[in-house]
């Protein structure tokens, strides 16, 4: 049943959205510790709220100022929300600069229930995983998924310390990427239980590691998954993952040149893996 002004309707994680007070519940969603107990998600800008429709997830709401409407774009997908009975607050456009997350807003932020992905949706018997480790940068978190699901990643596996996988800015970074890729939250004993469970071979990156054409020539007659870690910006992967690791990689560099950004390493690792499956 759809929310209409003044109404409020109980979701599936119990939480009440009210449409006549949506600005409170973006100020609360601001705060990764909010939405982990909402079960709720904010997304900003007319392209992202579009991906999240067709992606087909529960828009609960959507606060508008008139800058959606300078676009046909943001016209149009207004209209459309506001036909299904997606409830929708009007304010101010100095208000809805203090509830947006980017310097140039444009007109239109969404409260949205994530989709909840588990262990159960990714691959155990072939295919390529991503696991990001302490990345903490929420810009290089949603490159990463947006890498991985753009060269065919059967999933992300998210552990301790990484940023918000579904904080505003790692959505962006991600261009929607998010809402259909799988992605799991995971501590490190889960994953690693799950890991040997289920015999997924893991190649850890390293600078000082094995090259990747070496690595690359040495998987034949492995069928079984490859999760391929990519660590912390700074201090790189925890050593309790090292440990496990059957392969360390490195990709190799002229000599000199600085290391490369996690989300270039990551989609050179993943491109790689992928192409000599």
């Amino acid at each position: 049943m759809a929310l209409v002004p003044g109404t409020a309707r109980l979701g599936t994680h119990g939480e009440v959205v009210i449409a006549t007070n949506l600005t409170s519940t973006i100020r609360d969603l601001h705060r990764r510790k909010a939405r982990g107990r909402r079960g709720l998600a904010l997304v900003e800008g007319v392209r992202l709220v579009e991906e999240a429709q067709a992606a087909g997830l529960d828009v609960r709401g959507i606060v508008c100022s008139n800058e959606v409407e300078r676009t046909t774009r943001g016209t149009d997908l207004r209209a459309q929300l506001v036909a299904q009975g997606t409830p929708v607050q009007e304010v101010s456009a100095k208000l809805f600069r203090e509830l947006a997350d980017t310097d140039t807003p444009q007109g239109i932020i969404a409260v949205v229930e994530p989709r909840l992905w588990t262990t159960a949706d990714l691959p155990t018997t072939g295919g390529v995983l991503l696991v990001i480790d302490g990345v903490q940068d929420p810009g290089n978190t949603g490159t990463l998924i947006r890498t991985a699901h753009a060269l065919g990643a059967a999933g992300t596996i998210a552990l301790r310390g990484t940023a918000d996988v579904w904080s505003p800015k790692a959505l962006r970074a991600s261009m929607g990427a998010t809402f259909r890729h799988p992605v799991v939250m995971l501590d490190d004993a889960a994953f690693i239980t799950w890991a040997q469970r289920h015999g997924i071979t893991l190649w850890a990156t390293a600078a000082d590691g094995r090259p990747l054409q070496d690595a690359l020539g040495s998987r034949s007659g492995r069928e079984g998954p490859i999760a391929v870690i990519v660590g912390n910006e700074g201090a790189g992967i925890r050593p309790q993952l090292n440990a496990i690791a059957a392969l360390r990689v490195s990709i190799p560099m002229i000599p000199g040149a600085e290391s490369l950004n996690v989300g270039v390493a990551a989609g050179i690792l993943l491109y790689e893996v992928q192409r000599g499956r």
